[in-house]
């Protein structure tokens, strides 16, 4: 069998690439990631790339999470996909732990790090969450408030009005 693919000018955008995130992360590290991953790298091999940030970005993407990172990927995702309130604990920068629910939007990869990005319900606001510094999540039975995740995505490239 062929497979023929047609070339396209067009590049990922925003919203697609953090939909291939959050597909990863459901799928962990097993055998469907390692190839999905691989299909992926193959796929970015032909896009021409002069922007390093996308370029770190997408070779984040394709490398696999470390597994406790991954474990608890998993559960955010399914969050996501259920459309349920998740309750992290979370360590900042400076090291300060906090407990938040958060509202799941969706995940993202930005440079060489993975996100959530939700609604923190103790802040009142969007806020992208770094997946290695989420020590703990615990998925609860509260429904999530609907957001669309392309007014969130908090890196990218605004058009101007």
């Amino acid at each position: 069998m062929t497979t023929v693919v047609k070339s396209s000018t067009r590049p990922l955008t925003t919203a697609e690439i953090a939909a291939l995130a959050l597909s990863l992360a459901h799928l962990g590290a097993g055998p469907q990631a390692v190839t999905a991953r691989r299909g992926l790298r193959h796929a970015f091999e032909h896009l021409e790339l002069d922007d390093d940030v996308i370029t770190t970005t997408l070779a984040t993407l394709t490398d696999p999470l470390p597994v406790e990172v991954a474990s608890r990927a998993r559960v955010i995702a399914d969050a996501i996909t259920s459309r349920l309130v998740v309750r992290i604990h979370y360590r900042d920068a400076s090291g300060n732990v906090t407990i938040r629910d958060v509202d799941p939007v969706t995940c993202l990869v930005h440079r060489e790090f993975w996100y959530l990005v939700g609604v923190c319900r103790m802040r009142r606001g969007i806020r992208a969450f770094r997946f290695d510094r989420v020590i703990a999540v615990e998925p609860t039975l509260t429904p999530a408030r609907p957001h669309l995740a392309d007014r969130f995505l908090p890196f990218q490239r605004r058009r101007a009005a």
